[in-house]
């Protein structure tokens, strides 16, 4: 019932984990990221991919399900302070541009792999912690979940708010959400919306955030490739941003902990104890 296939693809490993029954399957591509880049149900992939992006090893990867971390979006300028230091971050933070460790797979009650990215000198140029980020990803039936954990190997606190940037397969920009958010942030003009006006993303250049969701879920339907999608994540996780590029078969649906330029605000990050961790998960389902 239960497989996982290795392989290369242009050169990165591939684990890919299946579940024959429901005919799905999730892969895996633990150097580039750790980054899920393909989740199938029923025979159909779900996830949109850029394969020139991906098989570039300096580009920054153009769909599958990017891991962001330690950071969710932007910093103003692309830096911040801590301690009295400045220092420079790229977007989304330092997991997505570092290969992880695999550390084990499993095939028998489900379809699972557990990957590890440690902190290293390279890192604490960017993000002065020491850190290991521990991810277990499990296929079974229709549905794929996340387990996380995020531990503080430093003597001090350490900020966090990672997400995720699912790349879901649709040209369709304006889709019904089922959310009990009641408004939304728009960051084409700034200003703070009435979700039930519709959450349209066409011709959106910049960002929606669903502000105010007090069920840690949201649901929608890919209407070419007739699925629903639902997702349920942990209570850590306080928005979804919604995003798309015009021309582009994708919109993204993001559960993150904090908003864009959190690092500099200061206002909602996440603190890990030394020596202590967080665990949260997310799950994603197409019936």
């Amino acid at each position: 019932m239960y497989q996982i296939k290795q392989y290369k693809d242009n050169n990165f490993d591939i684990y890919e984990l299946i579940d024959s029954d429901s005919n799905s399957w999730l892969k895996v591509a633990p150097e580039r990221g750790g980054i899920i880049i393909g989740f199938g149900v029923q025979g159909e992939e779900i996830l949109f991919l850029n394969k020139e992006t991906f098989y570039d090893p300096e580009a920054n990867v153009r769909g599958g399900n990017p891991i962001l971390f330690p950071i969710s979006g932007q910093l103003e300028n692309g830096q911040y302070d801590w301690d009295g230091k400045t220092y420079k971050m790229r977007n989304h933070g330092v997991a997505r541009n570092h290969p992880w460790e695999v550390v084990g797979t499993n095939d028998k009650d489900d379809a699972s792999i557990t990957i590890r990215l440690k902190s290293n000198q390279d890192m604490k140029q960017s993000y002065p912690f020491d850190f290991e980020v521990i991810f277990t990803y499990v296929l079974r039936n229709n549905s794929f979940t996340i387990f996380q954990e995020y531990k503080n190997h430093s003597d001090k606190e350490m900020p966090i708010y990672p997400g995720f940037h699912p790349y879901f397969r649709t040209a369709q920009k304006n889709i019904a959400y089922e959310t009990d958010s009641k408004t939304y942030l728009d960051y084409n003009d700034m200003k703070i919306k009435d979700v039930s006006q519709g959450l349209d993303l066409t011709d959106k250049k910049e960002s929606l955030v669903l502000l105010d969701a007090s069920e840690k879920k949201i649901s929608f339907k890919l209407p070419e490739i007739e699925k629903k999608i639902h997702m349920t994540y942990g209570e850590e996780f306080k928005y979804v941003y919604l995003w798309t590029e015009k021309d582009q078969e994708f919109i993204c649906v993001e559960p993150w902990m904090a908003m864009t330029n959190e690092l500099n605000r200061k206002e909602e990050l996440v603190f890990v104890k030394p020596n202590k961790s967080i665990k949260t998960e997310l799950t994603i389902s197409a019936e």
